[in-house]
């Protein structure tokens, strides 16, 4: 019987923005804590992600006791602090995907920094605690919600599914190109695509849907710079439906639970 648990949480608190590498994570009603709870958008609220402007990915994101810092791996000089919660009062409505949500803009002096950095006029806005963004209710109860993630509250993946894509590549990439919040070990490669419940620690969560995968996956993210692989390599053995699959989607039945790395994941 396979053993599995996990092994790395990540958050990904700025939409399309750095990973935070977490020992221990809350989760609270959107999913993991500070998990995607930020976005920059265009004047229009439109979302602005790694598809269009690819540099996003050499963004660094840490977390500090009273907010988040963004930092540049080309840029030193950009360092920029994120309070927790917005200093304006200003709600816009912004757009992700298909969906509308009500958002505030997060601190004007921000904006003008970010602005410069994107050559064009945006904001950083946060989603409100009061916000509901119903997910897709063909895969997940009513109620069911998720911040200004692409579609679902989690995306989990196996290491032996990574590893056994890195077995086919001439160059190795790493998990984060495809953006986890569970990564677990211990099965199969693939264990990962079951629809069913499982548990870790006292949390309760539910894989619903495989995840399909986008050109996001292609950007190196030391450098911006997009290359076919690991695309190409997935189209050979991971077509689902015409679209390419790796990773679960998920979405979590309880919020006010934590999760540790190394616990195990119970089916």
């Amino acid at each position: 019987m396979q053993k599995l648990s996990l092994s790395q949480i990540y958050i990904y608190p700025i939409k399309s923005m750095g990973a935070i590498s977490l020992k221990e994570c809350k989760l609270d009603r959107f999913g993991l804590l500070h998990d995607r709870r930020w976005m920059v958008v265009d004047t229009d609220g439109n979302f602005l992600t790694q598809r269009q402007h690819a540099e996003m990915c050499l963004f660094e994101v840490n977390q500090l006791d009273d907010g988040l810092q963004i930092l540049h791996k080309k840029q030193s000089h950009i360092d920029i602090k994120v309070p927790f919660e917005p200093l304006t009062q200003k709600s816009i409505e912004v757009t992700v995907w298909n969906d509308k949500c009500k958002a505030i803009i997060v601190d004007e002096n921000i904006d003008k920094q970010l602005s410069s950095i994107f050559k064009q006029p945006v904001h950083l806005v946060k989603m409100p605690e009061s916000e509901i963004r119903q997910v897709d209710t063909s895969y997940t109860p009513q109620g069911t919600i998720t911040a200004f993630t692409d579609g679902f509250p989690l995306l989990m993946i196996s290491q032996e599914s990574l590893d056994l894509l890195n077995s086919k590549l001439e160059k190795p990439v790493g998990m984060l190109r495809f953006r986890p919040n569970l990564v677990i070990t211990g099965g199969d490669a693939h264990v990962e695509d079951q629809k069913a419940k499982f548990t870790i620690d006292s949390c309760v969560f539910e894989g619903v849907k495989p995840c399909s995968r986008c050109v996001v996956t292609t950007i190196e993210p030391n450098t911006a710079i997009k290359r076919p692989e690991p695309l190409r390599t997935l189209t050979q053995y991971r077509i689902q439906d015409g679209k390419v699959m790796f990773g679960m989607n998920v979405f979590h039945h309880h919020s006010n639970c934590s999760i540790k790395v190394g616990s195990s994941i119970n089916y």
